[in-house]
This record gives structure tokens, sequence and C-alpha cells, in this order.
């Protein structure tokens, strides 16, 4: 017997239509081996409309409207002027989806939308950091109450098995410490700078390409590194910390002299996330560093990611993400949409 499972996707960027052309290319395979049809029956956007459909959004429909004609067809089947938080409060749906753009500094309004599914016991998927930066604990208890599930490994690297690793394969391993290289942008920049680029021109090369957030000073005053260590702390480490609590220094001040003696010595700078324990406390700090060349962080370019949990069984385990596109963002959501599924079976 083959089973509707209803999807709600808040946020219709890069990673929201990569993740719909995954699910039509699988959506097959999901009803062959778990059982399931699944169906986006909502899809919110900030500028580009919102779509509700309860019989299933078409999706190919929807992705050739938003490169066409750069927002939803006004006449088309389903076009909606719900916004997202009503969508979360209305639309009949198993599972939410947060895609909406990133506020670093309160995680709004991400929060309320994963708040109003647990709070009708639906479940939710998040690709959207703030809200493990800053209320992860009242959302992870929230959702416990309301017997909903809760997956969010998309928010650090991409689609590497990050949470998934810890709480499946180092079950009762308890982590110690976390390092790690998880800003690209900050890997690209300096890269660019150290073949002779300005600033200037290596942040307009990143944005050209993707990489850079709206606002520069996100990513290269370590703002987005900040909010990353914030997520790893807090479902590691059970920090409730938040990215303010965070001891940050970005690549702001770095230039190609200091580049250059740092080669001089045998190293490259790298922005480096850490975590661990001091005096009981859970601390986060980021900051540039010189790397040794013979360190396996020094091949960590482009866009490209690494990060290392210490714990007491297993020591050092690191993951290294290579040259990731928005296609491993897209998985990365994929691979929570089959846990929500396989724990529903």
């Amino acid at each position: 017997m083959i089973r509707e499972f209803k999807i709600a996707m808040l946020g219709f960027g890069s990673a929201g239509r990569a993740f719909a052309k995954l699910l039509i290319d699988k959506n097959e395979e999901i009803s062959n081996k778990y059982g399931y049809q699944v169906k986006v029956v909502a899809i919110a956007t900030k500028s580009k409309g919102s779509m509700v459909d309860e019989e299933g959004i078409n999706l190919k429909s929807a992705l050739s409207d938003i490169k066409t004609l750069n927002h939803f067809d006004k006449k088309g089947k389903g076009y909606s002027g719900l916004n997202a938080m009503e969508i979360a409060q209305k639309v009949n749906y198993d599972v939410l989806m947060e895609f909406t753009p990133l506020e670093f500094f309160t995680g709004q309004p991400a929060i309320d939308h994963i708040k109003t599914a647990f709070n009708r016991k639906r479940h939710a998927i998040t690709a959207n950091k703030g809200p493990i930066a800053w209320a992860y604990e009242e959302l992870r208890d929230l959702a416990k109450e309301k017997n909903s599930l809760f997956y969010y490994e998309t928010t650090v690297m991409d689609g590497a098995p990050v949470f998934d690793l810890a709480s499946e394969t180092l079950d009762l391993c308890k982590v110690t410490e976390i390092n790690g290289i998880l800003n690209t942008t900050t890997n690209f920049v300096l890269e660019e700078i150290r073949k002779g680029k300005t600033y200037d021109d290596a942040i307009l090369e990143s944005k050209n390409r993707g990489f850079m957030e709206a606002n520069p000073a996100t990513d290269i005053e370590g703002w987005d590194a900040a909010a990353k260590t914030a997520v790893l702390l807090n479902v590691l480490m059970g920090a409730n910390i938040s990215p303010k609590e965070i001891d940050r220094k970005g690549i702001e001040d770095i230039g190609l002299e200091q580049i250059k003696e740092a080669e001089k010595r045998g190293n490259v700078i790298r922005l480096i996330c850490h975590g661990s324990i001091k005096n009981g406390e859970v601390i986060g700090k980021v900051e540039p560093k010189e790397i040794s060349k013979d360190h396996i962080y020094s091949n960590i370019k482009g866009t490209s990611s690494v990060l290392t949990i210490t714990t007491d069984l297993m020591r050092d385990i690191t993951v290294i993400e290579h040259e990731s596109e928005i296609e491993q963002t897209a998985y990365g959501i994929f691979s929570d949409l089959l846990r929500v599924i396989k724990n529903m079976k």
C-alpha cells in the first residue's frame, strides 16, 4: 500500500530548488523502497509568490517558472497569497522544511515557523542554522513533547553526515572537542589574496561564484563560522550557547603580507572553528590561525570543509567534504527527509 507524505517548503532558494530537482529524480525510488509517495503541497517565498496544492505541486513547472519568470506563475494552479507563517499554521503537511534566509542575530522567524509545526504535531527539517544556533534546546524539547521528528544535517557541512555520525555511529561517545574549517568563503578569499588579488576583487569574485553571503561581513568577520560553531556545540556538547557568545575574529585583517610571512614559516592561514570544555564549561572560538603545510587542514581550499570531532572513546574522527556544490546541500536535506520517512514506518 502506497501512502502519501506531504511536504511544506518555506523558502525556495538555491538549496530548495536543488532539493526539488533531487526529489523529482528520486520520488519513484522512495515509493518503491519505503511505500510513500512524496508530495510538495506548499512552497512559500518572500519575493516570488507562494503555492499551495493539496494534490501536490508540479515541481517541474514551479522550477521552470522561477527560471523563466523569476516568480511563480500567478495564473498557475495553486498560486497562493499565503505567507510562510500562514502556510506553517494552516496547510496540511507531514513535514515542514525551513529554508528561509538566515537571520544571524535572532534566528527568527525560522524558530517560530518550526515551533508552529511542532505545536501542530508535525515534523520539521531545517537547512537554516539560525534555529539550531539560537534555540536548539527549546526546539529539541518541544519536538520531544509533541512526538515530532527534528533533523538539521545541512546546517554545518551541507550533505556530510556530521550529526548522524555523532548520534548513530558514535552512540554513547562523549564529544569533548571540535575543530574545523567550516566557512568555505574565507578559504576562497584567502587563496585569491595569496594569488595577488585585492580584498575587494576576491570578495567580488566569490559573490559572482555564489560563495559569499549577501552581506560580506557575515563571512569575512566570522559570523557564519560562529553560527556553525554554536550549532555544533549545542547539538554535540549540550552547550546552549549562541553565536554572540563565541569568541570571534574573522579574516578582515589578514592581507597578502601576513599570508606570505606564514608561507615563509611553512604555514597557511585558515579560519578555524574550535570548541572545548574549560573549567566544566563549553567554550567556542573562531579565529584565523597558521596551519602547518603538513597538517591535513592545509589542503582545505575552495568550497571544501573539514571537521574533527574528538570523543572520549574514539578520540579524533575527521570528516572532509571535498569541493561541495549545491547538490550536496540538496542531498543533506534529502537524507533528513529519508530519516523522517524511515522513522514513521
